[in-house]
């Protein structure tokens, strides 16, 4: 009993020792007037709570400081394309790259897309052709070993918006746009990003103050970005008559860029079931084989026949 009473004495020091001042003053006003197990039960639970209220306040903290530098989490849209048998909606993709055209493409550059990729995806050879010979591309030397410029072909990649760099850099206050061919792949959670980021401009909250020249987004790094909202109802006519809306524009624009990230999704997608297809073929002929070849074996039984 000695030894029992000691340990308990060096346990409370030792609480008292590193608990906060008010646990400790509980602790010791609770030895001074003799409560019983019942008190200390309750002085436990007590500190159990404190500890889980401090633990959800800290947790809460840290995720919204990461919510602030990595930018919110966006929803996870249904993509009429992200089934296993499912392809673009081709459609769609001919109004996004209208949207891009119109609106995304005086700063965001295409630099791995042809005009002779969008034939038979979103256009005709004709219209492609046509669109193509709007542009003026620098080309040479020629005999005289001068440069000239010549209407754009279907070989051609969609034109830069800037020289250089640095030019782009001057242009937006310093901000970098980047180039969108796979920028569905390039960003986490790609496609739902660029949609959540397009159509998620918001008033700042209370307490939070932007810089000037900078645009509040909950989605986008840090809450700040240089792109202003692009996306308003009406800002494109589209060719079918679809109503332009800020959602409607969006889902087109990441259509396209899917599409842009991968090309040969369909491709990729109907070569695979074909392989399952024949594979599965190869599987029941393969079973059928092992069961026609080992069944002897499989099935055979030993006889031991005694001769008297």
């Amino acid at each position: 009993m000695a030894t029992g009473r000691a340990i308990h004495q060096l346990l409370r020091r030792k609480f008292q020792s590193t608990a906060s001042p008010v646990l400790s003053s509980l602790v010791s006003k609770q030895d001074q007037d003799g409560v019983g197990s019942a008190g200390v039960k309750s002085l436990r639970a007590l500190a159990l709570l404190g500890a889980g209220v401090s633990g959800l306040l800290s947790f809460t903290t840290i995720a919204s400081a990461d919510e602030a530098e990595h930018g919110l989490e966006c929803p996870s849209y249904p993509w009429p394309h992200k089934g296993i048998l499912s392809s673009y909606d081709h459609a769609s993709i001919r109004r996004g790259h209208q949207v891009y055209q119109q609106v995304c493409a005086s700063c965001h550059s295409m630099s791995l897309i042809s005009y002779r990729d969008l034939v038979g995806v979103a256009y005709t050879e004709e219209e492609t052709k046509a669109m193509a010979a709007e542009i003026e591309v620098v080309d040479g030397p020629n005999d005289e070993g001068e440069m000239f410029t010549r209407p754009g072909k279907l070989s051609d990649r969609f034109p830069q918006p800037y020289t250089n760099e640095q030019a782009a850099r001057f242009a937006n206050g310093g901000a970098y746009p980047p180039d969108l061919s796979l920028i569905t792949k390039a960003r986490h959670n790609g496609q739902n990003y660029v949609f959540a980021l397009l159509t998620g401009y918001r008033d700042p909250p209370a307490g939070v103050s932007i810089r000037e020249g900078l645009h509040y987004n909950p989605y986008f790094p840090g809450g700040a970005i240089a792109m202003p909202k692009m996306l308003i109802d009406g800002a494109v006519e589209y060719e079918d008559g679809t109503p332009a809306t800020e959602a409607q524009m969006g889902k087109d624009v990441v259509s396209f860029l899917s599409w842009a990230a991968e090309p040969e999704m369909e491709e990729r997608k109907l070569m695979g079931f074909k392989w399952i297809f024949v594979l599965s073929l190869a599987l029941l002929q393969a079973a059928y084989y092992r069961r026609l070849r080992w069944s002897v074996l499989k099935s055979r039984k030993l006889v031991l026949d005694v001769v008297n």
